[in-house]
Parts: structure tokens; sequence; C-alpha cells
């Protein structure tokens, strides 16, 4: 490819047009604009700004090894700024942002994280204790209250009494409110945030944020009297930080990195984990060989001889390919020209690593439509062709918590449950907030799992 001063191509269509596929259709957004105008296209904003969409492996090296001089990272998440504030890991940049990063990355050591597993396997065993033999339930609620109760527990140091319970109520009510379709078009489209008072949808939720931020900080403030008492909760561990000038973090941006761990680490491991039960059940060749494997281990095992597993991780890995979560990664901004794949690309525009694209690229990953968790027990990909928590320095800081949660609770329920769609036809993701998940009403049943002995071990 020739290098050339001209953005690639890209769409035309009235921009009100393009946002509203992006937020109701937004697996076509990116695979149609990548079908008409390759690979890479270019968006055109309002003030005459442009929006260049890479997924090419080469590519998305040449952006996460760029130096911060040439591209600015941030601007993942600035639709819920209002929620997660302005100390937010996701929207901090520049030095800022890699204080945050450095003091928030000892709670997620893997030493550290492994002490968790044990209260991840009792959270999933009391909730799918709850569920009635063959009886229909909603999947998703019951991911929703697993993942959030460790949450709960893990990072805010809460597994009971007043303030749990107010606290898992407020959260619930808050991160359902901000998922509905009204909602999650909100974030997209400023004029919707309107406040007509607490029984309007947007108003509610402003009501709602309050209410989590009182108790937030009362939990800060009642952590912070307290003796040491060697906790070992995220939130204090968080407490105890200092950067390189010996400060640690106010309790402005404790609050703000608490919502962001909730919001990033909560409903984003449960689509994961949702999505992980319907392709399990969906191909009956899956969840025998993953019913071998764990067969093999038996209920009790350790923890990290669960998270080892090669299938179980595979069926994980898999998971998180095919419809990645997030579709995109953090974007990039252009503070100096910069050639990438050809293109010389002017200051000022916007790059956005595309997850989505970069998992369906079918020299990457043949037949890429297709659930093959075999694919990576065959070969192993780099960080620029597999990358559902995105890359550089902008990558998931939580990513070895939530890979090693969905292990942790895709054993647990499978060794002792069965669990079967109620109606068993192809579903497409659809938009929870800046998520992609699967739609709201699917509703699955709970059999006890059957023993199988004299198991071969899986390889």
């Amino acid at each position: 490819m020739t290098t050339t001063n001209n953005l690639p191509h890209g769409p035309t269509m009235p921009i009100f047009l393009r946002r509203m596929k992006f937020v109701f259709q937004p697996l076509e957004y990116v695979e149609d604009f990548a079908k008409a105008y390759g690979d890479p296209f270019s968006i055109r904003g309002r003030q005459g700004n442009h929006a260049v969409y890479f997924s090419h492996p080469q590519a998305l090296q040449q952006i996460f090894a760029a130096d911060t001089s040439q591209l600015e990272a941030g601007g993942g998440g600035q639709g819920l700024g209002f929620l997660l504030g302005s100390n937010s890991l996701i929207l901090l940049t520049g030095d800022r942002h890699q204080r945050q990063r450095q003091l928030l990355t000892p709670p997620f050591h893997g030493d550290r994280m492994r002490a968790y597993g044990e209260s991840i396997r009792e959270i999933t065993q009391e909730v799918s204790d709850k569920w009635k033999i063959q009886m229909p339930f909603n999947i998703r609620n019951s991911m929703q209250e697993i993942t959030l109760r460790v949450i709960l527990r893990v990072v805010f140091g809460l597994d009971e009494g007043q303030r749990f319970q107010e606290l898992r109520l407020l959260l619930s009510s808050l991160l359902d409110a901000m998922s509905s379709p009204l909602m999650s078009s909100a974030i997209f489209f400023p004029s919707i945030q309107k406040d007509f008072g607490p029984w309007s949808p947007w108003g509610r939720i402003l009501r709602l944020r309050e209410k989590t931020n009182e108790l937030i900080y009362a939990l800060i403030k009642e952590r912070r009297a307290e003796s040491q008492q060697n906790r070992q909760d995220i939130l204090s561990l968080m407490m105890s930080a200092y950067d390189v000038d010996g400060q640690s973090m106010s309790d402005e941006e404790l609050r703000d990195e608490l919502m962001t761990l909730l919001v990033a680490g909560h409903e984003t491991t449960a689509s994961a984990l949702t999505w992980a039960f319907y392709w399990i059940d969906y191909l009956p060749q899956v969840r025998d060989k993953l019913k071998r494997e764990l067969d093999c281990v038996g209920d009790n095992s350790d923890p990290s001889v669960i998270a080892k597993l090669p299938y179980l991780t595979a069926v994980c890995q898999e998971t998180l390919r095919i419809y990645p979560i997030v579709m995109n990664g953090f974007l990039r901004v252009v503070k100096s020209p910069i050639e990438i794949m050809g293109y010389t690309l002017p200051v000022g525009t916007a790059i956005i690593p595309s997850i989505y694209l970069a998992h369906h690229r079918e020299e990457v990953y043949p037949q890429p439509k297709q659930f093959k968790p075999e694919r990576f027990l065959e070969r192993q990909f780099s960080p620029y062709e597999y990358l559902p928590f995105g890359g550089g320095n902008r990558r998931c800081i939580g990513m070895a918590f939530a890979q090693y949660e969905m292990k942790l609770v895709l054993a647990t329920i499978l060794s002792r449950f069965q669990v079967s769609l109620v109606n068993k036809h192809p579903i497409r993701p659809v938009r929870r907030g800046l998520t992609l998940a699967t739609p709201s009403g699917m509703r699955m049943v709970a059999h006890p799992q059957a023993k199988r002995a004299d198991t071969p071990v899986l390889v």
C-alpha cells in the first residue's frame, strides 16, 4: 500500500442515521462498513474530524506501541463520565492515568487474586442453590447476582449487614436502569439526558447515583476510621497504596475507582458468563468435552487447578472472541502526524482499534462465525490478534481477575448442573449500555448433573 495523505474511505450517510445504526445495530455497523469500504475505514464527525477503525494486527501493534507524544489514549467511556466520575481510570490520560494505574495494580496481582477464589465459588453455589430444578429462570439475572456479590465482597469488603443490602439493591437498580434501551441511547445522545423529576428515566438515574454516592462515601469514612485489621478487600488495599510522591488516594478518587471497578467488572463479566452458558448448551459437543474435563478434577479441586484447565480456558477465550463484550478498544487521538498501514493520519484524527473486527479476520480465525474453542488449543494468538480486554497501556487492569472469575463460576455450576436453553435457536447480540449482551429474556433450566466415572483425561 502506498503512503497517502488521504484518509481511508468511509460511509457518507447522514450522521444521525449512522449513529442510530451504531446504537441499535452495533454488529452491522462495523461489519457493513468494513465490507463496503475495507480495512481500515473512516467515519466523519460533525466538526469535520475523522475517526478511523483499524483491525489488522500490524496496525494494532503500531497503535499500541506508539509513543504518547504521537497518540494520546483516552475517550473509551466518556458517555459514562457522569456515573464513573472525573477520577476514573477509564477517563484519565497522561500522567494522571499512569499514577492511578500504579495505585490500582497491586490488588490485582496474581497471588492476591487467587485468595479470592473460594469467595467466588461460595457465592456461585449460594446463587445456584436457589434455582428450582427444571423450572425456567433468567440466566443473566443469576450471573448479575453472582458478579455483583463478588464485587461487593472482593472489592468493597461487604458480604452482609444493612450497608451490603442497601448497596446491592441500589447498584442493581442503577445498572439495570442504565442498561435499558432508552438509557443506552442516552449515553450516545446527550439530548436525552434530561431531568424531569424523580419519575423521569434520567431523573431516576441521577437520584439513584446520588444515593449510591452517599453509601460509598459513608463506607470510605467508616473504613478510614477503622484500626488496622489486615483487611484484604480491594478498597482497603487501595486506601493503603501510595504513589511515588507518598500520596494516597483521596475520598473522591476512591469513590470514582470503586464505581469504575463495579461497572467494568460486574456487567461485563455477567454478559460473558451468559454467553458462555449459551454456547455450551447450544453446541452439545462443547458441553460434552467440558463435562469430561471437569469430571477429571472433581467438585472440590483447588481454584488454581481449575483455572489451568485447558478446555475450560479455551471455552472462555472463544466466548470472548466471537462476541467481545466491548467491541472497541480505547480510542487514541493523533497528537502529531503518524503513519499506520500506509496512511498518514493528521493531528486530531481519532483512531479506534476494532476488537470485534480483529476477532473476525478470516486469515487469523478460519470460519470466524463458528464457535470453536479448539482454535485456542491449536495455536497461540498475539495480543494484536486476540484482545478482548484492549491493548497497550489501556488494557483492562482487571483482565486476569475477570478470566479467573469466569472459569470458577462455570466450573462450579457445570460440576453440579446441566443448564439448558428453553429455546434452542440462534441469538444475536444486543447493545446493553457500552457492551454487547444476550437478549435480556434468554431463559434456561437446570438439571442435576449426572456423574460419569472413569472419564479419560482430556488433552
